[in-house]
């Protein structure tokens, strides 16, 4: 063992937290969780623990030691599956076992949701989380979990009265009808929101909630919220095995292969990317997602409805940057530390010029989708620290083309660097073609409504209080209709659904 390992073996701390360790190359060869950083890694490096043999080929690969401390055990369970994925480590790999990872399974739209773990997901119309490489420890966060949102892990069978769990605070109890089915499913959304790695913006919604309830003098919905709350927060007193917003940027090896390569003055850590999604020219939308030192930060993901027409992502990208970049935004969302573009040399340039507009200086690189090109913009550097990032582009590993503009970099495949950035650029347009293909849905079924005989703003306004959305409505049943509209009119509007929107 180097007297460098030594010394940082003696400084690790006593607290819960995810470390990563690296080979003479300074790669990450594998990524663990730990209660206790401090007991957890010692432990590699006792002489008298018995290993099985793929353990001493790791220990005797380590060169170098990088940790994470977190809050709470359940934040390393998250992280280390989201690290893992992204690096591939790979004594992660060599080190698992034969089974399959594990999915949390919510059948959210059931008419009694369930909360399961599965090996395998099904395109069965539930919603599934994951997959999580420690199945046992996944399983014991949700049970803590389940003190903050109580739900149902089985259908019960000719069951008429509320189960012990209900009355142990674990259970909705819908079978006794002791909670709403639209009082339970907006309880696994709150669930589903912490799996999906919103907890800030999740105690954030509940506590606002709590104080609506206070204020209205509704002091036992008050009361529910404040137990939620103190159930989330007593997660970093539990053992467990993400709050992804604090791993340290300077120990993550992508963003600081990052750094280097572009020469910033330090690791990156906020990165926002941006896309453009349209079906040709129509329901033009943008997404803006957010990237805290390596890991999405999906509470602050931002979503623009384009006020231009048009099929033309370049004018679009120049709308999103300027409203991006707008001073009551700026004051809103602060100020990145580096701007992805999703696209090639046309979109990058849009973006500069409308930032540049703005008055703002940002740094700014595009990532071409053809062969993975980050394009880097001649004019974003001095002269003499243009032969500077071709020589760091090379000492990397990459290929390289330029123009009179631009410097475009294709970095290796199995890059950290090109890893994140493909991941920050396949999220951003995810989300923009998520939202595009919200808004197509909206406007085909509001457009079919608008055309009806009898059906003004008065009744869609029924229509959505009734069954929630337009879209909603427009998949009811005669006799839901009739329901909510009388009987003439349900019958009416029943009629020319069938007629001109048939089920397949």
């Amino acid at each position: 063992m180097n007297k460098k390992l030594e010394k940082k073996l003696s400084s690790l701390p006593q607290a819960p937290g995810v470390y990563f360790h690296k080979n003479a190359e300074g790669e990450i060869i594998y990524i663990g969780k730990a209660a206790s950083l401090r007991n957890r890694v010692r432990q590699y490096f006792q002489k008298s623990r018995t290993r099985d043999p793929k353990t001493d080929l790791l220990v005797a690969e380590i060169a170098d030691i990088e940790w994470t401390k977190l809050e709470s055990e359940a934040d390393a369970l998250f992280l280390e599956a989201e690290l893992v994925r992204r690096y591939l480590p790979p004594y992660n790999i060599l080190l698992r076992d034969d089974k399959s990872q594990l999915y949390v399974r919510i059948d959210y739209k059931s008419d009694y949701p369930t909360v399961t773990t599965v090996r395998r997901p099904l395109d069965d119309g539930a919603r599934y989380f994951g997959p999580y490489l420690n199945g046992y420890a996944v399983r014991k966060a949700l049970r803590y979990l389940r003190r903050a949102f109580p739900y149902a892990v089985s259908r019960p069978v000719n069951q008429k009265r509320a189960s012990l769990h209900y009355h142990l605070g674990l259970d909705p109890g819908l079978e006794d009808g002791r909670t709403s089915l639209a009082d339970y499913r907006a309880n696994l959304r709150k669930l589903m929101q912490y799996l999906k790695g919103e907890r800030v913006a999740l105690m954030r919604s509940i506590e606002s909630e709590m104080k609506k309830a206070a204020k209205a003098q509704d002091f036992e919905q008050a009361a529910k919220l404040r137990n939620q709350l103190g159930a989330l927060r007593s997660l970093g007193r539990q053992t467990i095995f993400g709050d992804r917003e604090i791993i340290e940027a300077a120990s993550d090896q992508a963003l600081v292969e990052l750094c280097e390569l572009l020469g910033l003055a330090r690791p990156p850590r906020r990165i926002e990317g941006f896309d453009i999604s349209h079906l040709q020219g129509t329901d033009n939308v943008a997404s803006m997602v957010v990237f805290m030192n390596g890991l999405p930060d999906k509470a602050s993901y931002r979503k623009f409805k384009m006020r231009l027409a048009g099929n033309d992502d370049f004018a679009h990208m120049a709308e999103t940057i300027k409203r991006r970049l707008r001073d009551e935004n700026v004051k809103k969302w602060g100020l990145g530390d580096l701007m992805l573009i999703d696209g090639g040399k046309g979109q990058l340039r849009a973006a500069l010029g409308a930032r540049n507009a703005c008055g703002k200086k940002i740094p700014m690189i595009g990532l071409a989708k053809r062969r993975e090109e980050i394009i880097v913009a001649k004019a974003e550097m001095l002269p003499e620290e243009i032969p500077k990032l071709v020589a760091r582009a090379k000492a990397a590993g990459a290929y390289l083309s330029e123009s009179a503009e631009f410097v475009n970099i294709e970095l290796p495949a199995s890059s950290h660097t090109i890893k994140l950035l493909q991941r920050i650029r396949d999220e951003s347009h995810r989300f923009a073609v998520s939202y595009h293909s919200t808004l197509k849905s909206r406007r085909q079924t509001a457009s079919l409504l608008d055309e009806i005989p009898g059906v003004g703003p008065v009744t869609r306004k029924k229509l959505v209080r009734k069954f929630g959305s337009l879209r909603a409505a427009a998949k009811a049943t005669e006799p839901e209709l009739q329901a909510a509209l009388g009987k003439q009119k349900g019958s009416s509007l029943a009629r020319y659904l069938k007629i001109y929107n048939p089920s397949p």
